[in-house]
């Protein structure tokens, strides 16, 4: 179908603000009477808490407060799982742990009172490793789970020792299928601690007043989420709590939790001015949200002719030192519930816990889970290929999903492309053409992801000057969302884009938004906006065959010109101005969608990698790098593509350099140039093919992409790896000093 507006590359909406400097973010927002906040963090990774001395913080000259873990006790946060405190009680959990805050009259006063607090500490034994610390002669972290607001369930009779969640998916008889296996393969892989890389670090500014009333500020990507957890957690009424909606600067899964807001809501509370809290980088690294180490053990069963039998997984998260930043109702990492879901399993299980462990908090991280399991299971792939003896390429599309086939956990979705799009990332990347050569090869991974649905509102507001304004919830951070909603509306009225714009302002503004995340905006919020947008369509044809003299039925609509059978026509934009005439000012239409009865479909992505190997160091180049989405329908071919690149880097990042190792239970990375975020001079030439194909449940048969590109990135460059230089490597990053070692023993 053609269309006028869905699927040209309109530039972004607020692409202008970013690139002029004007675009306000958290930190930047001016406030009268603003006092501001500064955090003590412990040096320790476990330790109790003899004796907190903040004298000398209290009487330093502009210092309003200065609060420690006695003053707001039994006071516990979290976006599910309420087990982290506001300030330490008793003792210290990770090195990075809050224990005393600070709101002064200026940034410099505040660090000042926080180096003037005395800390008397005793030093716990601490432990690292998911597995370790599940056994009962580890240190013992919290000691009683149980007493925290929705700590997920144990299946009766198991261990809760420093375990923090625990979930299994299974389907299918699974000693049946390892009895009908010809081979068995068993693998063990390993994925590190590492920071999201968002430019932006935390931020918020929060407001008690004097009558009770909360507003807030933050970098969130989440607003009705954030006032609904700070009214259960802080006991105050959600009609109370204003949150107010800021452009965030970048996020990647990281920003939907309470993080600072609760030291500074209750520094406002103690001094009743508004308090702002703005993290430096390092305490971003040391305190902030990251994506959870994983130990993955794989035992996968093989036919004779190649085709799976049965898979048994066994992951081990480290969740860090608590679980309050995780979303999901099982406080887990849902990556494993995805294995190997784009093939043909007829037994599976996939055995997941996240332990607590004395590391930094872990929290959702672009596909929760998912960069860990398919680094694990391609891998193993391209390891069952080579063992026995059937190309990597032909194993997969042995093994694919096809039309009519249940996924692995006996979900069946319509129109499945994974051949079309494997075909496709075949073709476009010149698979092993030119042979063999030597310290070059080539890799792939495969991957897919379904569109999440959800409740939202919209409204939109018809002006006097025949424009309309579309009032979202969803914050800004990125992906270019509100160029999307733009589209939308322009082509369901007809609307040139300078007609149609788009305003945010609080959670009182609309009933409801589950705010970005999980690739669902154009599914959940998208779909409101499209659905208020065709309601007043319809008004605006009623108008129309008033003024025309026919039946609404009659209308013909083609772009913003409306006619009738007698010929005469008119324009949505004349009927607009209409509308707010008679009306008297302008006309607000909102609209909450609920879905009901959405397709089930998934977007398919394959990735192919051609890398070089230098024998001497070890180093490793990516010369290329293609990746093909089974997309639907482009809405805006601008802001999927830079999707897909973003992810795509975000993967290279993931596979080839970051992590924050832990050194005597610290981060030893405390500043991005150590973290080692991929740069322009790391990016390969990238190219992008799209299968597009109208079969998405989003408006316009649209697909999501936002976190499809990442995932496969990590096992197609380790598969290119081995097979340019004979070395597989189990354990990210992929490293040129692990190359060169394991070429080493080689030979």
């Amino acid at each position: 179908m053609a269309y006028r507006t869905i699927g040209k590359a309109l530039p972004r909406i607020e692409g202008e603000g970013k690139v002029t400097g004007q675009t306000k973010y958290a930190a930047d927002l001016p406030f009268e009477g603003l006092l501001w906040a500064k955090v003590l963090r412990s040096p320790l990774p476990h330790a109790r808490i003899v004796k907190i001395d903040t004298s000398k913080a209290k009487a330093l000259k502009g210092v309003r407060a200065v609060l420690t873990g006695a003053d707001v006790m039994n006071i516990y946060v979290g976006t599910r799982v309420k087990d982290q405190p506001v300030l330490a009680q008793d003792k210290v959990r990770t090195a990075g742990d809050a224990v005393a805050a600070v709101a002064a009259d200026t940034a410099a006063i505040a660090e000042d009172a926080v180096g003037l607090i005395d800390v008397e500490y005793e030093e716990l034994p601490r432990v690292e490793d998911p597995i370790e610390a599940l056994k009962p002669s580890a240190p013992l972290i919290h000691e009683d789970r149980s007493k925290y607001k929705n700590a997920p369930k144990l299946p009766e009779g198991m261990s809760s020792h420093n375990l923090q969640s625990y979930v299994v998916w299974n389907n299918g008889d699974l000693d049946a299928g390892f009895q009908r296996a010809g081979r068995v393969f068993e693998h063990t892989f390993r994925t590190p601690l590492s920071h999201h890389g968002y430019l932006e670090p935390c931020a918020c500014t929060v407001h008690v007043h004097s009558d009770g009333r909360v507003e807030v500020w933050a970098a969130n990507k989440g607003p009705w989420g954030l006032r609904d957890q700070m009214a259960e957690d802080f006991g105050v009424p959600k009609e109370k709590i204003k949150v107010h909606i800021v452009h965030v600067g970048g996020d990647f899964g990281a920003k939907a939790s309470l993080i600072d807001v609760p030291v500074a809501y209750h520094l406002s509370k103690a001094t009743g001015r508004p308090v702002k809290l703005v993290f430096d980088y390092t305490e971003e690294l040391l305190a902030g949200g990251h994506r959870h180490p994983a130990v993955i053990h794989l035992r996968t069963g093989v036919a004779a002719d190649g085709t799976f039998t049965a898979i048994k997984a066994t992951i081990h998260f480290s969740g860090g030192a608590y679980g309050s930043q995780k979303a999901n109702p099982q406080v887990t990492v849902l990556g494993g519930r995805r294995l190997a879901s784009m093939y043909r399993v007829p037994a599976i299980s996939c055995e997941t816990y996240c332990s607590y462990t004395n590391q930094v908090p872990c929290t959702q991280t672009r596909t929760p889970g998912s960069p860990q399991v398919v680094f694990a299971f391609e891998s193993q792939m391209d390891i069952i290929a080579k063992e026995m003896g059937i190309d990597p390429l032909e194993l997969r599309g042995r093994n694919i999903l096809r039309d009519g086939d249940a996924n692995p956990m006996g979900e069946k979705w319509s129109d499945i492309l994974m051949g079309e799009v494997l075909d496709r990332v075949v073709k476009a990347s010149g698979w092993k053409k030119g042979g063999a050569k030597r310290y070059r090869g080539w890799g792939m991974a495969l991957y897919d992801r379904g569109t999440p649905e959800g409740k939202a509102s919209s409204a939109l507001t018809l002006e006097a000057d025949g424009k309309v304004n579309i009032l979202t919830g969803v914050p800004d951070v990125g992906p270019g969302y509100y160029t999307i909603s733009q589209q939308m509306v322009c082509e369901v009225l007809g609307l040139p884009p300078e007609k149609v714009g788009v305003v945010f302002k609080d959670t009182d503004s609309l009933p409801f938004d589950p705010g970005t995340g999980g690739s669902k905006q154009t599914n959940t919020s998208g779909h409101a906006v499209n659905q208020s947008a065709h309601e007043v369509r319809e008004k605006l044809i009623a108008l129309a065959a008033r003024e025309l003299g026919c039946t609404p039925e009659e209308i013909k609509q083609d772009g913003g010109r409306l006619t009738a059978p007698n010929k005469k026509s008119t324009t949505t934009q004349k009927m607009i101005e209409l509308a707010v005439k008679e009306n008297g000012g302008p006309v607000f239409h909102l609209t909450n969608f609920v879905p009901k009865d959405m397709p089930k479909v998934t977007g398919f992505a394959a990735q192919v990698a051609e890398v070089e190997v230098d024998p001497t160091t070890g180093g490793v180049k990516v010369l290329n790098f293609t990746t093909a989405h089974d997309t639907g329908t482009v809405l805006n071919h601008l802001t999927l593509t830079g999707q897909i690149d973003g992810g795509v880097v975000t993967g290279l990042g993931f596979s080839l350099m970051e992590e924050n190792p832990m050194v005597d239970g610290k981060i030893a990375t405390l500043t991005l140039g150590e973290a080692k975020l991929p740069c322009i001079q790391d990016i390969p030439p990238l190219k992008t093919v799209l299968v597009e194909s109208p079969t998405g449940p989003t408006p316009f048969g649209g697909k999501q992409i936002a976190e499809n590109p990442n995932s496969p990135t990590a096992a197609a460059i380790a598969n290119a790896i081995a097979d340019a230089c004979g070395v597989r490597l189990f354990d990210l990053p992929l490293t040129a000093e692990k190359i060169y070692w394991a070429l080493r023993q080689k030979r």
